[in-house]
């Protein structure tokens, strides 16, 4: 894998002592999505806009395609998009005008097929002549993802793109996020919405008080610490379980109908055959069994609390 954004040693600190990073390190591959999670105020659009230029570091080093962010800044910003959380635009200019523009202002030539194409892809064609003051609030946040593309950037961040859009453009944004990836563009985002990053992201990074707490393939993740839960309808309601069963974590539902049964999906011995066979010999029936696994939001929350 070829790295794109190498950060090593990172940390930023303001006039008042507070540490917004602490040393971070971290390599992000070309052409992947990862997806930086943490809680508010964790240092992820801090992180990002050291990446982008926007804020200076305390100290560390930031290279984004061998480019250091800080020493060659216009060669780094050249290859770098960012839509950032704020709505900020051009009230008064065109949709058309302000792309066009955010195009020009990286020196990159007049090329109104790729402006064309981008809003097309964001359905923002019918809008090219409308003042972005018109726009709704959702229309306005596809104006911010057409300027970060109008130069063609090779790097796009994403800080919380579809914070408060609606299901359509929240789809719109993860299909244009494929469709770049397939083109080369690596990806990173932000967001809340962690079922986002479950379905879309190659890689995972959690962040919490300035500190980067994980890195790790997506997958990886999952199966290390996720745990799959196996569901056991019973035929007949059970008021408490057998002291045989009283070692195995198992707990009862509410209603007395269910058995639920945690176990490592990763374990070569999982326990449910012998779990099996001990309801039998107690004549506890069963009716139907199902299996879920923890979801990432469910390992974010347990990884943040262990960080505590």
């Amino acid at each position: 894998m070829e790295t794109v954004i190498k950060v090593e040693k990172l940390s930023k600190s303001y006039a008042d002592g507070f540490e917004a990073l602490k040393e971070i390190d971290l390599e992000i591959n070309r052409g992947e999505i990862f997806a930086l999670l943490g809680p508010n105020g964790a240092g992820k659009t801090t992180l990002i806009s050291i990446i982008c230029g926007i804020v200076n570091p305390t100290s560390g080093l930031v290279l984004a395609n061998n480019f250091d962010v800080v020493k060659d800044y216009r060669a780094a910003r050249s290859i770098l998009g960012l839509v950032p959380q704020e709505l900020s635009t051009d009230a008064f200019e065109s949709v058309w005008r302000a792309v066009s523009f955010s195009r020009g202002l990286f020196g990159k030539p007049r090329n109104d097929a790729h402006i064309e194409k981008t809003l097309r892809s964001l359905s923002l064609w019918d809008k090219r002549d409308s003042r972005i003051m018109e726009l709704s609030g959702g229309m306005k946040r596809r104006v911010l993802i057409a300027k970060a593309l109008a130069h063609e950037p090779k790097i796009l961040f994403l800080d919380e793109p579809t914070a408060g859009v609606d299901v359509e453009l929240r789809r719109d944004m993860w299909q244009l996020v494929r469709e770049l990836r397939q083109d080369g563009v690596t990806i990173i985002l932000t967001t809340h919405y962690i079922e986002e990053a479950e379905e879309m992201a190659d890689r995972i990074g959690i962040i919490s008080k300035g500190q980067l707490i994980l890195v790790e393939d997506k997958n990886k993740l999952m199966q290390k610490l996720g745990k799959k839960q196996l569901k056991l309808s019973l035929k007949n309601k059970l008021n408490q379980l057998p002291e045989a069963l009283t070692d195995y974590p198992l707990t009862i539902s509410a209603d007395k109908l269910d058995l639920l049964y945690t176990f490592d999906a990763q374990s070569d011995d999982n326990g449910i055959a012998n779990l099996l066979k001990q309801l039998s010999q107690h004549d506890i029936e069963i009716g139907d069994l199902n299996t879920s696994q923890s979801s990432l939001e469910e390992i974010f929350v347990q990884l943040l609390k262990d960080s505590a």
